[in-house]
């Protein structure tokens, strides 16, 4: 039976306490298995359904546009980083399920993390839960309640060991309207990891 590398761990930013949480997860991931950290912006956010691509800039105003938020992400996410220096930082101007998967393939990262801020969470215009399950790549989601509340997609959840999550326990996403069976990678629950 063959695995596959691990090389990269990506993140996609958001800037809420969840987001922290699932970054200091990353983290965490790349610092156990010295793998790089990509953290992952976009022009538009993928957890705002209600962003826009900016319009009628000039090509300098959007170049301008693109270094005040890469300097701004940076001087978030470098504080953050301590110490730790194989990190790397992307804004990603295409829509999230096109450059996730662009990175995907260039082997930025094999296993996506990202914050779950709430109930109802949107990604990408569906909801995250939906995102998550869709994505070819293992995906962990952190939060809403806790930074130990961990729910993984399939992909995932087949590597959970190498994840560092052999002694947590961990939830499937399900997704939003589906029925509650009961806990583990067949039978999706929602826990705290312990």
């Amino acid at each position: 039976m063959s695995t596959f590398a691990i090389r990269a761990i990506g993140f996609c930013a958001h800037y809420s306490r969840q987001g922290d949480w699932a970054f200091d997860f990353a983290l965490r991931l790349a610092r156990i298995g010295s793998l790089r950290l990509n953290v992952f912006h976009f022009l538009v956010d993928p957890y705002d359904p209600e962003a826009r691509p900016p319009e009628g800039l000039t090509r300098d105003e959007r170049a301008a546009l693109a270094i005040r938020l890469e300097r701004d992400l940076r001087l978030y996410y470098d504080s953050r980083l301590g110490d730790y220096l194989e990190a790397g930082f992307r804004l990603c101007e295409d829509p999230e399920w096109t450059e996730l998967h662009r990175c995907l393939t260039k082997r930025e990262f094999q296993v996506l993390v990202l914050g779950y801020p709430r109930q109802g969470t949107r990604f990408g215009g569906v909801p995250i839960e939906e995102f998550v399950s869709r994505f070819v790549s293992p995906v962990v989601l952190v939060g809403p309640g806790s930074p130990r509340e961990i729910r993984l997609n399939p992909p995932a959840a087949l590597i959970s060991g190498r994840l560092g999550l052999a002694d947590w326990q961990y939830a499937s996403v399900r997704l939003p309207g589906s029925e509650e069976g009961g806990e583990g990678p067949d039978q999706p629950g929602i826990l705290e990891a312990q």
